[in-house]
């Protein structure tokens, strides 16, 4: 069962000024002889990030507030953009059938290369190239990230698009202090990627 969704945006002003970004989980043993062995435990990374840093004013903590009620604390995942990755250009898709295609992201360095499936692609930014040319797929899914064409493009189509990540808030209490009528002491509040 697909855990629940609600498709709205994260305040994008208070995303800004988020402290966080990629994570992974890795097992390290240092062996007797000092010698490491690592054991990669996710193939993929998950984001976290600290909105704390992000709220300046007691408005936009007011919406942060509207915000986590309206997601019920940790019970509802929603759109966040990461300032720090939010865009691709001109990334080779990945088939799925002859006519539905997934959106990625790949990562290259050194000849090393981590492709990354994006779910949640932003509304309007989706261009889909076939053979350097612009085509119109039959539909772009916004919520799993895959793209429809009527028939099997004659070639990897490409695209170049603008994404949010699907996250949640890792609480479900905002320990926020008002210490003025225009100020805040807000300790950490962390958001998690969801994987999707």
């Amino acid at each position: 069962m697909p855990l629940p969704f609600r498709d709205i945006s994260f305040p994008p002003y208070v995303a800004r000024g988020a402290t966080g970004g990629p994570s992974f989980s890795t097992n390290v043993v240092t062996l007797a002889s000092g010698a490491e062995e690592r054991n990669v435990l996710w193939a993929n990374a998950r984001g976290k990030w600290n909105i704390s840093t992000g709220i300046r004013t007691r408005e936009q903590m007011l919406d942060v507030i509207a915000f986590f009620h309206v997601v019920k604390g940790r019970a509802y995942s929603f759109r966040f953009k990461d300032w720090n990755d939010y865009d691709a250009s001109d990334q080779l898709m990945v088939e799925i059938t002859p006519t539905v295609w997934q959106l990625v992201k790949r990562y290259d360095i050194g000849g090393f290369q981590h492709v990354r499936t994006i779910t949640k692609p932003v509304v309007g930014t989706v261009i889909v190239m076939v053979d350097g040319s612009p085509v119109v797929p039959t539909g772009i899914d916004y919520l799993t990230g895959q793209v429809t064409f009527a028939s099997g493009p004659g070639s990897n189509p490409t695209a170049t698009f603008e994404f949010d990540v699907p996250a949640r808030f890792d609480t479900d209490h905002l320990p926020v202090q008002a210490n003025s009528f225009d100020q805040q002491v807000v300790s950490q509040i962390d958001l998690v990627e969801v994987r999707e």
